[in-house]
């Protein structure tokens, strides 16, 4: 029992590693494009600078840099559970604020009340960006994966 609850904070401390950058990226990110948005250009152009794109690309990364770690599919996710939400703060921050001072982004819409973008930013907008990035840091570890044991298959058969 105690190895089980060493273990588990071992992959969570870990986890929490491995999220710690894309956090801080994270917290910037959405006042780039916050401040983007505000001088003028186009949603259509900065789309591309979003929490999910930057979640997809940290999953693949973690996918291919730490595919060897021990339990790496719980890790993975581990690390997504625990960025996903703290990227999320600054977009029902950026409601606050475009809100209060009607700026007029389209951070702005939609929601009536910060409890509403509490559970659609923060809550909804974590898993989706949780569950796409899983499953493509799962996808690319299974490619690894695959691509390694076709490797040592072909090893065996030239050694022997």
């Amino acid at each position: 029992m105690k190895k089980e609850i060493t273990t588990q904070k071992t992959l969570f401390q870990e986890a929490f590693n491995l999220a710690k950058t894309p956090m801080i990226i994270a917290l910037f990110l959405t006042p780039i494009r916050y401040t983007l948005e505000l001088i003028g250009i186009p949603e259509n152009f900065i789309f591309i600078i979003g929490l999910l794109w930057l979640t997809i690309g940290i999953a693949i990364y973690w996918s291919i840099r730490f595919h060897t770690k021990k339990h790496f599919l719980i890790l993975l996710l581990l690390g997504l559970l625990i960025y996903s939400p703290v990227s999320r703060f600054p977009v029902a921050l950026a409601w606050w604020i475009d809100t209060n001072w009607q700026l007029g982004t389209h951070y702005g819409l939609y929601f009536d009340n910060f409890g509403q973008v509490v559970l659609n930013q923060v809550i909804y907008g974590s898993l989706i960006q949780i569950v796409p990035g899983f499953l493509l840091g799962s996808i690319t570890f299974a490619i690894i994966q695959h691509k390694q044991t076709l490797n040592l298959k072909n090893n065996t058969i030239k050694n022997g």
